[in-house]
């Protein structure tokens, strides 16, 4: 993690400058008519239904709720908050979901573009320090076209694209000069696990990659002299009972794959939810000689760890 004294000017406004913004926005909705804005592909054609999408999502996003959040990692919370916009519905299908209410019932109201825009204006007029997409991948048409609006009536905050980690290459290089923060999860070091306990094929796969290209387009995170982020990755990673993350296959991947230096935040809140019940071990909370073991193993790796560090805390 690195300071930065630089004034800060998001990366989407030199793209609106130049008019690209407005041309990825175009290329991203003419996607939607054979979809691969996810890694899903479901080449489902979401202009006309949601029939076969498995993120249920057609022309419009749906939106759960938006607000300022002061539970985000440090960098992005600060003393204003985080400026949260939940997304409804979600690529993946977790059984451990602590939100599937939302990801998976899709509870929320479909929004269009300048609903959209609106909400991310109120979240700068609120005093948050960034907008914050939650649960994003499946609606980067969806966000494109409305941040066009947004930046257009002066939005001028940094963008986080806070993932399940699940994203398509397609959808990243639309993204690429827009995201100012990716946060992606990386919830697995075993694809097999994957599969099992969320419902998706080749996560492991697809999810380095998309790590990879994010981590390409903005670096190791970047925060002002007040601690606040303005550029650069996150990563989430939450421990399963009994290690079925795989958390040492995960974090040794970051260490040698990405950057030593890479902001990790080693979470421990792992409840049984929504499935859980019916997959031990996941039938059960983390023990704390888990998470220490975990913690243990991200220090010998050698991630950094100190007070910009939460390690789940």
């Amino acid at each position: 993690m690195s300071h930065s004294d630089e004034h800060f000017e998001p990366a989407y406004l030199k793209l609106l400058r130049s008019g690209d913004l407005e041309e990825r926005a175009g290329s991203a909705r003419s996607r939607l008519a054979d979809c691969d804005l996810c890694a899903r592909y479901c080449r489902v054609n979401c202009h006309e239904t949601t029939m076969g999408a498995v993120c249920r999502t057609g022309r419009r996003a749906v939106l759960h709720g938006h607000g300022p959040h002061h539970g985000e990692e440090r960098p992005l919370r600060g003393w204003g908050g985080s400026g949260t916009i939940f997304f409804s519905w979600c690529n993946l299908r977790c059984v451990y979901c602590q939100n599937w209410e939302i990801s998976q019932k899709g509870v929320g109201r479909e929004v269009d573009a300048e609903s959209l825009a609106t909400c991310m204006l109120s979240l700068q007029e609120q005093g948050c320090h960034n907008v914050n997409f939650v649960t994003p991948s499946h609606v980067v048409a969806q966000i494109l076209e409305a941040l066009v609006i947004a930046a257009r009536s002066g939005l001028r905050l940094p963008l986080v694209y806070n993932t399940g980690g699940y994203d398509s290459l397609e959808a990243l290089d639309l993204l690429d000069g827009v995201v100012d923060i990716y946060m992606p999860d990386m919830k697995y070091g075993d694809s097999h696990v994957a599969h099992r306990y969320s419902r998706v094929r080749d996560y492991c796969e697809v999810n380095r990659a998309a790590v990879k290209e994010m981590y390409r387009q903005v670096g190791d995170l970047v925060v002002d002299d007040d601690g606040i982020a303005s550029r650069g990755l996150l990563v989430r990673h939450l421990v399963l009972p009994g290690d079925l993350a795989n958390t040492e296959q995960v974090l040794s991947f970051i260490a040698d794959e990405i950057s030593p230096a890479t902001y990790v935040n080693l979470m421990d809140q792992y409840h049984p939810c929504h499935r859980a019940r019916d997959f031990p071990p996941l039938d059960r909370p983390l023990t704390g000689g888990e998470f220490r073991r975990e913690r243990e193993i991200a220090r010998r790796i050698g991630l950094p760890e100190g007070e910009d560090r939460r390690w789940g805390l």
